[in-house]
C-alpha cells in the first residue's frame, strides 16, 4: 500500500489512472473542475490523462462574526447554500450574513478574473450527469459522508487515521498563482472549457438553497 505521494503532480498522475477506468472521456462528456490553488496541478493531470477541459471550481465558506472557523454555508459564482439549523442554533443575523456574502463575493469575483479572466459559468449542458469526486487522500469518514451527496468517489489512499493532509506528501508546499495560471493556459489550448452566456450567470446568481 502506498505511504505517501512525492508531490502533487506524482498523485494526479497516479490517481488519473484510477478516474481513466472508470471516466475514458470517450464521449467527450467529461469537464473536470479544481478547486484552487492545490487541486490545479492535481485536476491538471487527470484532465491530461482523459483528454478533458479542465476549470476551477471557485466556492468561499460562509463564516460569520465570533463564529468564523464553522461554515453555516458557502456561495459560487452562481450560487449561495446555508445550513438553515446552525444558523438558527447560533441566532446569527441576516445582517452579518450578508456582510460575510458581500466580502466573499469580492474575493470570488477577484479569484474569477485572477484565474478564469472574467470568463463566465462552465456550461456543463449535454456533460455527464454524474458528480464524481476524485482526491488523491481522504479520511474514511469525510468519504462516507460525501458519497451521500455525490454520485461516485475515487480516492487512491485511504488511511484510518487521516491527521494532516501534508503528511502524506514529500513536498506539500504551496501552490502559487503563477503554476495555477500557467497549468491553466496551458490546458485550455489543448481543451476548451465551455461556458454558459452572461445573462444565465447573473440569473443563476439569485438561487440560494437552504438545508
Amino acid at each position: 500500500m502506498r505511504e505517501r505521494f512525492y508531490n502533487r503532480v506524482q498523485a494526479g498522475i497516479i490517481l488519473s489512472n484510477d478516474v481513466e477506468k472508470k471516466y475514458d472521456n470517450a464521449n467527450k462528456n467529461v469537464i473536470i473542475l479544481a478547486l484552487p490553488r492545490g487541486g490545479v496541478p492535481v485536476a491538471y493531470q487527470i484532465a491530461q490523462k482523459i483528454k478533458a477541459p479542465l476549470d476551477v471550481f471557485l466556492v468561499r465558506k460562509i463564516g460569520v462574526e465570533g463564529h468564523e472557523e464553522l461554515a453555516v454555508g458557502a456561495i459560487t459564482e452562481t450560487s449561495k447554500i446555508f445550513n438553515d439549523d446552525i444558523i438558527k442554533m447560533l441566532h446569527i443575523g441576516q445582517d452579518s450574513i450578508d456582510r460575510v456574502i458581500k466580502r466573499e463575493t469580492e474575493e470570488l469575483q477577484r479569484r474569477n478574473q485572477l484565474y478564469r479572466k472574467g470568463k463566465p459559468a462552465t456550461d456543463i449542458t449535454g456533460k455527464t450527469a454524474a458528480i464524481v469526486v476524485a482526491v488523491p487522500v481522504a479520511a474514511p469518514d469525510t468519504l462516507s459522508k460525501m458519497s451521500k451527496e455525490v454520485d461516485n468517489i475515487i480516492c487512491t489512499m485511504v488511511p484510518r487515521n487521516l491527521g494532516g493532509i501534508g503528511q502524506f506528501y514529500v513536498d506539500f508546499s504551496q501552490t502559487e498563482d503563477a503554476e495555477v495560471l500557467e497549468l491553466l493556459k496551458k490546458a485550455e489550448e489543448k481543451y476548451s472549457v465551455p461556458t454558459i452566456s452572461a445573462e444565465d450567470t447573473a440569473k443563476y446568481k439569485n438561487e440560494t438553497i437552504l438545508e
